[in-house]
């Protein structure tokens, strides 16, 4: 049930490849000291992965492989998951390089769904070119929900902060609407046991953010805190769940109250990517928490202006990866800390 952390197979999507995707992929992996923390397996194709490295230059020594049963431990593994050529141009915007994106990310869902790799880091796709009747999903996180176990809940973490969402990928319009009770309550939940289980945090302490600006200013600004919010945060309490607010949101950063908590739970998406972005950029990991699985990305996207020239930072890539690792040890430690005792048969 439990694996070795020198045996971790790190399954990684390619993203994008007309933006940094293969590029930041590569990059991390120049290091051969990487294959001591994990045997990756790219999803895509050794022969482009070759070119886009001259490109780059780039000396990453690549093994492909035909099948999932041929990976190589202390190898940067490429499964050639399709053989035809494809014609890149770096920096555009392009469909059919969108379908091959979406192409890596299913079949390494898949192969983590079957248990062939232990966790999956994906690179930057582009919203817009992956849609098409297959794959009708704003990103990695709700295709993931679908087909993973739990409730997923994008979480952005670093060293310094921790920020989850309550709503991620909605219109501003449709916010106020979508918030409720029982969703503050789920999001909440999922975030005090990630801390737990992923993190390694006996006793987090979690802030909420308020909806309105103030916090509503005792109902002047919206009435959602005084109607419902307040009294969701005091439910949770009672829950044994250390979590306070609504706070301010536009001061709890400029402040640094952020440092108090082990996380901070914003109501929207700019409200917490935001002030995230701004703290960390480079530096922060996107992880899907609330899973039977561990996926992580970095907090970029294609960076499609500087596609193909060799200067992308891959730190936060190298990030997602190495927080893939760590959340796989400590969800292992978690449930092995918690598994029942064999009962002690009596003869």
């Amino acid at each position: 049930m439990f694996k070795k952390d020198e045996n971790i197979i790190l399954g990684i999507s390619i993203g994008d490849m007309n933006g940094i995707g293969p590029e930041v992929i590569l990059k991390t992996f120049e290091d051969q000291r990487m294959m001591e923390l994990c045997t990756p397996v790219v999803f895509g194709n050794a022969k482009l992965l070759s070119f886009i490295k001259k490109v780059i230059n780039c000396t990453t020594t690549i093994h492909g492989i035909d099948s999932l049963d041929q990976i190589q431990k202390g190898k940067f593994n490429v499964f050639n998951l399709w053989r035809e050529g494809v014609n890149l141009d770096f920096g555009t915007l392009d469909d059919t390089i969108g379908k091959y994106a979406i192409r890596s990310f299913t079949a390494a869902t898949q192969a983590l769904k079957n248990n062939e790799i232990d966790a999956l880091v994906t690179a930057p796709i582009n919203k817009y070119n992956i849609q098409s009747d297959d794959f009708k999903f704003p990103g990695h996180t709700d295709y993931l929900n679908k087909e993973l176990n739990g409730d997923a809940l994008m979480f952005m973490v670093s060293e310094d902060i921790k920020v989850g969402l309550v709503t991620d990928h909605l219109p501003i319009q449709e916010v106020s609407q979508n918030i409720t009770p029982d969703l503050i309550k789920k999001k909440v939940r999922t975030i005090n046991q990630s801390l737990i289980q992923d993190f390694n945090v006996i006793k987090p302490r979690i802030a909420l953010l308020g909806l309105n600006p103030h916090s509503g200013d005792n109902g002047i600004i919206g009435n959602e805190e005084q109607t419902f919010i307040n009294n969701t945060v005091k439910e949770l309490f009672d829950e044994n769940i250390i979590v306070y607010g609504p706070y301010s949101a536009d001061a709890f950063f400029g402040s640094e109250q952020y440092r108090d908590f082990d996380a901070v739970v914003a109501c929207y998406h700019d409200q917490g990517l935001i002030p995230f972005k701004t703290l960390t950029f480079g530096t922060g990991v996107n992880y899907t928490a609330g899973l039977d699985r561990i996926r992580t990305s970095p907090d970029h996207g294609t960076a499609y202006d500087i596609a193909g020239k060799g200067i992308a930072d891959f730190t936060s890539f190298k990030n997602a990866v190495y927080t893939a690792l760590d959340i796989y040890k400590n969800k292992n430690e978690y449930l092995q800390s918690t598994v029942n005792p064999l009962k002690v048969s009596t003869i």
